[in-house]
């Protein structure tokens, strides 16, 4: 959902990309993702949210990892729905936000090292592209998030938990 009025800056302050195997081919490759938002600071019309992203794939041939920092400003009601968590695909609206910034990134990398790039509607499983079979979210009371996807054949279950 795009909020009007709300300005996401985001800033990566580590990129990392490993190439695991120099195995290729045309097998099936899954993305498992794991990431963590954490709000760091909160004023009148501003919002700082820490990140961490780590995607993996089975079998086992890149691993990316991604940190930084997302700037939210505007109006705080419309801040506060940035936060919430998008019922569709059971993800916070920042972290779609922040990912497709971060998957730029990731698929820079993915060039280099001739490996599989990151799906970039990753974490948009009723959506046409790479459908995910499981995302499960976790929100701590402070405000860290936890997701997890995988890619695969069809769409399965999604899943929501709070700590």
């Amino acid at each position: 959902m795009y909020i009007p009025n709300v300005s996401v800056k985001v800033e990566i302050t580590s990129l990392v990309g490993v190439k695991l195997s120099v195995k290729g081919g045309a097998e099936t490759v899954n993305f498992d993702v794991k990431a963590k938002l954490e709000e760091r600071e909160r004023k009148s019309q501003t919002i700082i949210i820490g990140f961490n992203l780590l995607l993996t794939t089975k079998p086992s041939l890149v691993k990316f990892e991604v940190e930084g920092a997302a700037t939210l400003t505007g109006k705080d009601a419309e801040l506060n729905k940035m936060l919430e968590v998008d019922p569709e695909t059971k993800v916070p609206y920042v972290f779609q936000r922040i990912y497709q910034y971060a998957f730029t990134a990731m698929y820079l990398l993915s060039t280099i090292l001739n490996a599989p790039p990151p799906p970039q509607d990753l974490l948009f499983p009723k959506r046409e592209g790479v459908p995910v079979e499981d995302v499960s979210v976790e929100v701590a009371a402070h405000e860290a998030v936890a997701v997890q996807a995988e890619t695969g054949e069809e769409v399965g279950e999604v899943s929501v938990s709070s700590e």
